[in-house]
Parts: C-alpha cells; structure tokens; sequence
C-alpha cells in the first residue's frame, strides 16, 4: 500500500493493526506495504497528536486517597491526583491529558465554555476527542500575545474549538494594554464586550495558573519586565489566575499591572456552573492553595506532591 504517512486514513490503520490488532511493527509494515521505520514514525505521531491515547485504568492508592482527603478539606466535587513522573518537566503533559480526557467525557451539547491558557491547559488538546458540531461555545477569558512559541491562549481557544468542532468568541486585543486608560476603551469595544457578558453565564470554566519563578510565561515571553515582577512580588502577589496577580489568600493584589490586564476577572467566573483548576509542579503550590481560597473551583487535577502539601496545609 503507498501513500503519504499523513493522511488520517492511513495513520488509523496503522494504530489499530498495532495496537488493537496486536501486530508486530514488522507485519504492520509488510499489511500496510510501507518500512518498519515509516511505521515507527507513524506510530509516534499517532501518540503526539491524541490519534491513540494511552490511559492506565488504576492508580497508585496513595493517589486515590489523596483525592479523597483533597475533595473533603477543600470541598470539591472531584479531585484527581497524578502519580509524581521520574520528569518533573511532564507534570503540565500529564495533567493536560486527564483534563483533555475529562472534557471528552464530560462536555455537553449546547455547553459554554470558558478557557484560561498556559502550557497545561494546551497539553490537554491533543487528549480531547474530536466531536461532530452540536452547538458548544468556547470563549477565551483573556487577550492573546503579540510573540508567542507554543503557547498563545488565542490558539489554545482555537484548537479546544477545532477538536469540539465549537464557536469561538475570541478577545482580539493584547493581555496587557499599555494603560489603564487603553484597557478601559478597549473594554467598550462591542466584541470584548460581549466575551465579558458570556464570561457571566458559562456552563463550564477552565484555568491553569501561573507562578512568579524565572521560569515562568511572564519571565519566558517578555510579558512584564523584571522590574514589575519585583513590584508585584513586594506586593504580595505569588502568581496569577487569568493573570491577574493575588496573593496567598487568593486576593487580587493593588498593583498598577492588575489595572492594565485585559482579562475576565477570576472572581466574575464564581457563577459558572462548574469549573475546573488543572496545575501542577511544586513551585504552583501556593498559587494552587490561593485559587482554591478565591474560586472554590468544582474540579482539582494536580499532581501527587502538590496534593500532599494541600492536604497537609
């Protein structure tokens, strides 16, 4: 069989000889008629971009039992807790997968969505199953960025509607306007206007949340300069929820950078009908702990060492 090792049809029936089938690489490639290395790289790519999707059906008891005692101290609806990775680095993969294997069960026609961004959030796109249209809404919560590398919250909103096969409302302006007084008459403009009132009535919201290290989204692309970072950490702040900057109480800080953000008020997001936080990393925990004091979110994935402090705290 020839062909390009692109195509939909072609990577599916690779995946289901190999894994539903249980056929070697080498006879997947002698039914397909392609070499063991062009498989191998089809297999690979199947896995990269959620055409197969991998779960583990039970978890580590200690996991279980951190959910439970997670779901009773903070009074959540449902907490799932994610074994520590030997690579720290895959805490955000790990917990965009359950959230993107979540949302595939959990999402209803008709259903309104709101999304935050971050390198979580976007790891879950890939874990979401792709639906025929039946009339979802996703809308953006926040501005995009003017630089970008992978993470861009206008195209994390775009790719949840692609895989949901969704509306997009989209707030086509920068995170951070330049002025209070700039944000203020970009507010009136009547397409950002109307993402703030759908922000009002969402049957479901989705955040991340972001920290103050130098290995942060602000510090990576430039958002804010060291020198406001600084500023807001005497302030109090110790990360941010839809980038606006709280502190460990889960109170939105006085800092002239929250005046300049353009970005639903996490605070406005309570009457959602349901929301979910998706963070993880030690370096989160006490923006994690201050998310949980202000939102009382429905919905907790994290990760195993997180859970713990939470727990304890």
């Amino acid at each position: 069989m020839a062909g390009n090792d692109t195509t939909e049809d072609l990577r599916t029936r690779v995946a289901w000889l190999y894994y539903a089938e249980g056929m070697t690489q080498d006879e997947v490639a002698q039914a397909v008629g392609l070499t063991r290395a062009r498989v191998l790289r089809i297999l690979a790519n199947a896995r990269a971009d959620g055409t197969v999707q991998i779960r583990v059906t039970t978890k580590l008891s200690h996991c279980v039992e951190l959910e439970r005692r997670l779901e009773e101290k903070w009074g959540l609806e449902r907490a799932v807790v994610i074994p520590d990775p030997q690579d720290q680095s895959q805490i955000p993969k790990l917990i965009g997968q359950e959230l993107g294997a979540m949302l595939s069960r959990e999402v209803r026609p008709d259903s309104s969505i709101g999304l935050g961004w971050g390198q979580t959030l976007t790891n879950g796109v890939p874990s979401i199953e792709p639906r025929e249209a039946s009339g979802i809404k996703i809308i953006s919560l926040l501005g995009g960025l003017t630089r970008v590398e992978k993470v861009n919250p206008s195209e994390f909103a775009w790719r949840v509607a692609d895989r949901l096969a969704a509306e997009c409302y989209l707030m086509a302006a920068p995170v951070y306007a330049p002025t209070p007084e700039i944000r203020d008459a970009l507010l009136d403009h009547s397409g950002i206007a109307e993402i703030f009132e759908r922000a009002r009535r969402l049957d479901l919201a989705i955040l991340s949340l972001g920290d103050l290290t130098p290995h942060s989204i602000f510090v990576q692309y430039g958002l804010l300069t060291t020198e406001e970072i600084a500023s807001l950490e005497q302030a109090g702040a110790v990360g941010d929820v839809l980038c606006h900057f709280v502190d460990a109480e889960g109170e939105v800080v006085d800092h002239p950078v929250n005046r300049r953000v353009l970005a639903v008020d996490p605070r406005e997001l309570r009457s959602a009908r349901r929301m979910v936080l998706a963070s993880g990393g030690w370096q989160k925990f006490t923006i994690i702990r201050a998310a949980l004091r202000m939102l009382s979110p429905a919905v907790l994935i994290t990760d195993e060492t997180v859970a713990a402090r939470l727990c304890a705290s």
